[in-house]
């Protein structure tokens, strides 16, 4: 019999033979179990003690001897429920745990976190903005919209807009080249700059993402997750705000 189920249920192998063996058997002995798995004295001892304490072998005495005796295989489904029970028991106190870990993923334990995607994962990004807001709370967030990039970003999410103002979102860009049109809860004003590379940037809830052309024009991107630099590329973006028009 394939032991693999045994095995998720917490058995060890030497256990599971052990077991597999005196269902087979019947009522024996440590010495009898021994001889008939070829596990010594010590090991098959070790391995019922394990097997008693979970419920699925007892015991009992007769002429001074022990004799071992597997309990009806319904018990196994018991092993099952306990498992299930302390799985609900572990999701439980979970969320908490998970919670605390993420503030610390998010921010890279305070160290800028570099995440880096290729052709065809942009889209990638543009959710995680609007998923960062709802977490966050903080619906708003932040472009410098360079019209180079601007044609190609939302290939393949097309809907990008209406998701994002159907969630309430708000948005202020600062158009690089002109260009760009209002499609709701949106801001825009200008800035005229001469560019060698062009970059699309997102600042949004604990990071910066730097959207780009490969040479071979195809969009990639680089996201900062860290909580002080999207603080100060906020701030510079607010200070420059104040002085367009």
């Amino acid at each position: 019999m394939d032991l693999t189920i045994f095995k998720k249920l917490g058995f060890s192998e030497k256990a599971a033979r052990i077991y597999l063996t005196l269902i087979s058997l019947g009522p024996s002995s440590v010495r009898n179990l021994a001889k008939k798995t070829e596990f010594n004295r010590g090991t098959v001892y070790d391995s019922l003690k394990w097997l008693k304490d979970v419920g699925v072998v007892n015991y009992y005495e007769k002429e001074a001897k022990q004799f071992f005796v597997a309990e009806d295989p319904d018990k196994l489904y018991d092993l099952v429920n306990k498992q299930a029970e302390q799985l609900q028991e572990i999701n439980k106190k979970m969320k908490d745990v998970v919670l605390e870990l993420k503030s610390v993923y998010d921010t890279g334990g305070q160290r800028p976190v570099a995440r880096y995607y290729e052709k065809g994962e942009i889209r990638k990004i543009l959710e995680q903005v609007l998923e960062r807001c709802e977490e966050t709370q903080d619906l708003e967030y932040r472009v410098y919209s360079d019209l180079s990039i601007r044609d190609y970003l939302y290939e393949g999410f097309e809907s990008f807009s209406d998701a994002r103002i159907s969630k309430g979102i708000k948005v202020k860009a600062i158009a690089i080249g002109g260009g760009g049109e209002l499609r709701g809860l949106d801001e825009r004003k200008w800035l005229e700059i001469k560019k060698d590379s062009p970059t699309y940037i997102i600042i949004y809830p604990g990071s910066t993402a730097y959207i780009s052309l490969n040479p071979h024009g195809d969009l990639v991107g680089v996201v900062i997750e860290n909580d002080g630099v999207y603080q100060t590329q906020k701030g510079i973006f607010d200070a420059l705000w104040k002085t367009l028009k």
